[in-house]
């Protein structure tokens, strides 16, 4: 059965809120783009619970409004294809109240997740799937949330007893997790008191413990280099001024990215097919037919 975007290779990015493509993979996802792949991008919540100034809000009638736009210009400066909203409400961190809600991602049954995200497997017929790693990154309940409907979706999505929709079965050819180097983020833990910043309480309301973050390690077994897509990679960050993009490569994020090599290389591990412990790949579509 021939398929409409036959000719070139698929790449779907799984991820929780406005902004996670561009702070975390943004670099990748641009690459692929700019080689000419089809990159689309499922965002699970409307990022409800992030912090803003008051002046960010002006003509929008809600954060979720404002951040909307955000990732749509983020979309464009990245060279996606098509975003999908899932629609669910931001959860917000561990413990607040925000987690409760009937709306929240982290409030839904997984199994609900899984067979939406198995339908748009389905249609979109992606090669190479990326999401967060097993703790979300920074333990975000969202993070963590997309990641267990997205690792049961993948196996589901290529199963003929999945009945769905009536869409015939569809399996990946490969599964990997966005991930960052811990053993130089062990360096910038002790490193950034130096500069004057609390590695245990990181990021605009301080709810991020590098420290406990630098202590869970996970393999490496793909070293994207993005460096010719910075800028598209800088842009779309900066797209996102109400979550500090504006701040982009400056301040204590601009601090870690740098410390990390975060502005040029993005890592990856390689959950499918099962990766050799040595393997470095430099490629996500190595051995991809399509």
């Amino acid at each position: 059965m021939n398929h409409p975007f036959s000719s070139r290779p698929r790449l779907l990015a799984v991820l929780a809120h406005p902004d996670d493509e561009s702070f975390g993979a943004g670099g990748t996802l641009a690459r692929y783009a700019w080689m000419g792949a089809q990159v689309d991008l499922i965002c699970a919540t409307g990022g409800e619970e992030g912090a803003a100034d008051a002046r960010h809000l002006v003509g929008y009638g809600s954060l979720a409004e404002r951040r909307a736009a955000e990732l749509a210009c983020a979309a464009q400066s990245l060279g996606l294809h098509q975003v999908i909203l899932l629609g669910y409400r931001d959860s917000g961190m561990a413990g607040t109240p925000a987690n409760q809600h009937p709306q929240a991602l982290a409030a839904q049954p997984l199994d609900a997740v899984v067979e939406r995200l198995v339908v748009l497997l389905r249609q979109l017929r992606p090669h190479v799937v990326l999401t967060f790693d097993p703790i979300g990154g920074y333990r975000h309940p969202d993070h963590i949330a997309i990641h267990e409907a997205t690792v049961a979706a993948f196996y589901a999505a290529g199963d003929s007893s999945y009945h769905t929709a009536g869409l015939p079965p569809w399996q990946p050819q490969k599964l990997y997790y966005q991930t960052f180097p811990r053993r130089l983020l062990r360096i910038v833990v002790r490193l950034m008191p130096l500069f004057g910043y609390d590695p245990r309480r990181f990021g605009r309301n301080g709810d991020v413990d590098l420290t406990a973050l630098a202590a869970v390690d996970f393999p490496q077994h793909a070293r994207i280099d993005t460096l010719a897509v910075a800028e598209a990679r800088l842009a779309a960050g900066r797209c996102h001024a109400s979550q500090g993009g504006e701040r982009v490569g400056r301040g204590p994020w601009g601090l870690v990215a740098r410390l990390l090599g975060l502005a040029r290389v993005e890592t990856f591990m390689r959950a499918y097919p099962p990766a050799a412990p040595d393997l470095v790949e430099h490629d996500l579509l190595a051995d991809v037919v399509w």
